[in-house]
């Protein structure tokens, strides 16, 4: 296979997941976004989490709310928090607690039923993701996976498991963050109507 044969069917997978989440995936997205819009209409926060390039899709999301999605639009930050910004706090908890409940610990402090957590993982088998998923439940937090493969045991702590079908990180990770400006966009559209 050539170079451009390669870059061809690249870019033609990420095509084929991008239609799969408009389409397969659509009722999930918006199970999403009418989760969002309950909390943040209802005074409450939206939390984002994941490991190494999920952390930082976390912070981009969390940003997108806090700061600006579209240069074109103006209006309130709305409150978004990556439990993935604070290194005091993640280290803290992983010295303290273990690594497994780095975003489980702050989430019981700084959440409160009504919110939303989005947790974000290619393989849905994280520890600390698992936790954290599960102290929202016992604190009445909705919960959205960006997951990939089959779920893994994440996929049944999620209030709407967004599953990419895929085991290869870097589509299930465009995939996620395509998901994710989706969400926000509508989001940001309904919110902004009102």
């Amino acid at each position: 296979m050539t170079e451009q044969e390669r870059l061809s069917a690249m870019m033609e997978d990420v095509i084929a997941l991008r239609r799969h989440v408009a389409t397969e995936m659509a009722p999930l997205v918006f199970r999403c976004v009418d989760l969002c819009e309950t909390a943040l209409r209802g005074g409450c926060k939206l939390f984002f989490c994941g490991n190494g390039g999920s952390a930082a899709d976390a912070q981009h999301l969390a940003t997108e709310l806090l700061v600006r999605l579209r240069s074109r639009v103006e209006r309130p930050s709305w409150p978004a928090i990556a439990l993935t910004l604070d290194p005091a706090a993640l280290t803290a908890g992983g010295n303290d607690y273990g690594f497994e409940k780095v975003f489980a610990r702050p989430l019981s402090g700084l959440g409160r039923a009504g919110d939303v957590l989005f947790g974000i993982t290619t393989s849905g088998r994280s520890a600390n993701f698992i936790k954290a998923l599960q102290v929202a439940r016992d604190m009445g937090i909705g919960t959205i996976g960006f997951l990939g493969g089959h779920g893994g045991a994440a996929a049944a702590l999620c209030d709407a498991p967004l599953i990419v079908p895929s085991v290869e990180t870097v589509p299930i990770q465009e995939a996620h963050i395509t998901q994710g400006h989706a969400i926000l966009e509508l989001l940001e559209d309904r919110l902004i109507r009102t």
